[in-house]
């Protein structure tokens, strides 16, 4: 299946939903950028530059695109990828690669702040199906191809369900149920969610763990 073989989902709530995101991340963006500010140069101070990490990501139908991160991982060495069996990537609290301020961003989902850039370009949405790796792609079934209806999300309903922790088929099930479901209300209850997992992570790591990230 090439791209050109899923066309983007229309309909009246997609064209909301674009309007309601551009808003949304040009406000997020001014009233964070003091923070966005003291994160780059805690990134910077940690382990130099560059301070952002671009990586190339899975978009809506099945357009490759470039995601923004606050970088994570010591300099040259955030190529290296770990699959598991189920083909999804492998993300070990204890990888000796993730620099010490690092740590604190995964912790708190502070290094995808960056992707509200590339919610202004059109590239994600504020909430949606993580974006996966071009290669992923190979992976997908005609039903889990249906993620590349919509715009790839900051946040989506298999990151408040679990994120790592979850199988690789579950996350793609859940992806292609929030597609299939695509509301408002939706919408938001999966933003509400985002910011109690926010508050206390978990599944970061691809599995559950006791104390605050219970």
């Amino acid at each position: 299946m090439t791209p050109t073989d899923i066309a983007p989902r229309g309909g009246v709530w997609p064209a909301a939903k674009r309007g309601m995101d551009v808003l949304c991340a040009a406000l997020l963006l001014l009233l964070l950028s003091p923070l966005l500010l003291v994160l780059a140069l805690a990134v910077w101070a940690d382990s130099g530059r560059p301070v952002l990490y671009f990586q190339d990501r899975l978009g809506r139908g099945g357009r490759v695109f470039r995601m923004a991160k606050f970088r994570t991982m010591q300099v040259g060495k955030e190529s290296a990828v770990e699959l598991n069996e189920d083909g999804s990537l492998k993300i070990r609290q204890n990888d000796a690669r993730i620099t010490r301020i690092g740590h604190f961003l995964r912790r708190y989902s502070l290094d995808e702040l960056p992707q509200l850039t590339n919610v202004l370009r059109g590239d994600m949405s504020l909430v949606g199906p993580r974006p996966d790796l071009p290669f992923h792609r190979e992976y997908y079934d005609a039903e889990q191809a249906r993620k590349l209806l919509v715009r790839p999300g900051i946040t989506g309903l298999a990151q408040v369900s679990g994120r790592n922790s979850l199988p690789w088929g579950d996350r793609l099930r859940l992806d292609v149920e929030y597609v299939n479901g695509s509301s408002f209300p939706l919408d938001l209850r999966i933003l509400l969610l985002t910011v109690l997992r926010v508050v206390r992570p978990d599944g970061i790591y691809g599995e559950r763990a006791s104390g605050a990230k219970g």
